[in-house]
């Protein structure tokens, strides 16, 4: 039949120009990397804990901070996303501690961990995961458990597919799991309405197959010794972490305060801290001494508030640390203010860093004085953290990642449905418009072909 080799042309042209098209737009496969979990737990056992009955209260961990009234922030989520198939997996990190009914030798009966999140979405269902360290209601046995199936996420309506990141989702419904509950420690039974949780996740995605990429070439970094400092003692780098304080942070922000903060001269937002960059001093290991200053501002302002903090130094002797820091208050400036005093003790070296991780920290005399007198000396302050590299070839830790996109606040009460925006790709329709248009063209084509040869067939 003489059609048969063009529509065979017509339809080659289809698949070739759709091959062609497809692959350079379609969602590909990525690694989640960046991003953040807004998650209350549950709003009522806070309100338990901090309540006149368990009089405790809670203690955030490894980068955690809070947001609203009552939401704890995880941070700097990993994982993977496939937006073919709609799965998810993303966890975070960050952790809370509940501590209360605490008995004469100062042992809580209630103490309770929970930390690093884990959301996993497939086939329409989702879970979130969970390390929980708790001590048993009944018997106080403790107990210690990672990536606990914590509670079931209620994602009806909610679809995974096509996304192009950055991923958001909000007001996900959770229930509290059998396995949950045990984890618990026995305050809720299986089935409990737990917070709602909301999260956002970049998604950096694979290059398409066969696409160039730039070559990548070893950065021009001098060598350690190059760049290895002469003074005695001297370091290449460091940096001091430290949130001041997160009830003032609140009150800052928060309908009282009404303020901000601001900060300048390099200084840095982790989330629930604040890092003073490009340490300079001295650090004995054998001795377990150091002397550094810090770059950075931090200016706190708001209602009948107007606070800076700058030119920050730390010094540590004998384990004990004290960070101390120039005060502007009130147009007037007090210059190295010992702020919070700070168990160092575990001040440590390995390979080319020495490190101080989440050291408890409390409020000096002066302290006390820097802030107003709202809070008395010896009131417990964020903790300190510090990382002194070495040698130029030594990594000082990274910041919380928080991702590119905020998580929006979920509301107070858990939502009735749940709402996902997976930066879901708009080139559907586009596709078929595509097709229309190349079958258009290739029948075109077609009947052009035939009637060149109707005619050739008629003609004299």
């Amino acid at each position: 039949m003489p059609t048969r080799p063009v529509r065979a042309f017509a339809v080659a042209l289809l698949a070739a120009l759709l091959g062609a098209l497809l692959p350079a737009t379609a969602a590909r496969a990525g690694t989640v990397q960046g991003g953040r979990l807004d998650w209350g737990i549950k709003s009522s056992f806070q309100s338990y804990v901090t309540g006149p009955v368990a009089k405790g209260s809670f203690k955030l961990k490894s980068g955690a901070a809070t947001v609203g009234g009552s939401l704890f922030r995880f941070h700097t989520a990993t994982g993977s996303y496939d937006p073919d198939s709609g799965a998810f997996e993303a966890s975070y990190s960050g952790g809370v501690t509940f501590q209360g009914h605490q008995k004469p030798d100062g042992v809580y009966e209630l103490d309770m961990t929970v930390s690093r999140p884990t959301v996993r979405i497939n086939g329409g269902s989702g879970t979130l995961y969970a390390d929980v360290s708790s001590k048993a209601k009944d018997t106080g046995a403790v107990s210690s458990q990672s990536q606990v199936p914590f509670a079931t996420l209620g994602l009806g309506g909610v679809d995974m597919k096509g996304g192009a990141g950055p991923l958001t989702l909000t007001n996900i419904p959770a229930t509290l799991t059998e396995q949950g509950a045990r984890a618990f420690a026995g305050y809720y039974a299986a089935g409990a309405q737990l917070d709602p949780v909301s999260l956002s996740a970049d998604v950096k995605t694979a290059p398409a197959a066969g696409s160039e990429q730039p070559s990548q070439s070893p950065s021009a970094r001098p060598s350690a010794s190059a760049e290895a400092p002469q003074a005695p003692g001297a370091f290449a780098d460091a940096a001091v972490d430290w949130g001041v304080r997160r009830t003032f942070r609140e009150y800052v922000t928060g309908s009282v305060g009404q303020g901000k903060w601001t900060l300048a001269e390099g200084a840095l937002d982790g989330g629930a801290l604040f890092r003073f960059p490009q340490g300079k001093g001295a650090y004995d290991g054998a001795k377990g001494t150091l002397d550094a200053a810090f770059a950075g501002t931090i200016h706190f302002t708001g209602a009948h508030l107007d606070l800076k903090l700058g030119a920050v130094r730390v010094t540590v002797e004998n384990g004990k640390g004290v960070l101390s820091a120039d005060v502007t208050a009130g147009g007037a400036t007090k210059n190295a203010v010992a702020l919070v005093e700070f168990d160092a003790k575990a001040l440590k070296t390995e390979g080319g860093l020495a490190t101080l991780t989440e050291a408890p920290a409390t409020l000096t005399e002066g302290g006390s004085q820097a802030f107003n007198a709202m809070y008395k000396p010896g009131t417990e302050m964020d903790p300190v953290s510090l990382a002194i590299a070495l040698d130029a070839g030594a990594k000082l830790p990274t910041l919380p990642d928080l991702g590119s996109t905020a998580a929006p606040s979920p509301a107070p009460a858990a939502s009735s449905e749940a709402v996902a925006k997976a930066g879901k790709s708009s080139n559907t329709g586009m596709y078929i418009a595509l097709a229309v248009a190349v079958l258009v063209l290739a029948g075109g084509a077609v009947f052009l072909v035939i009637r060149k040869r109707r005619a050739a067939a008629e003609a004299p």
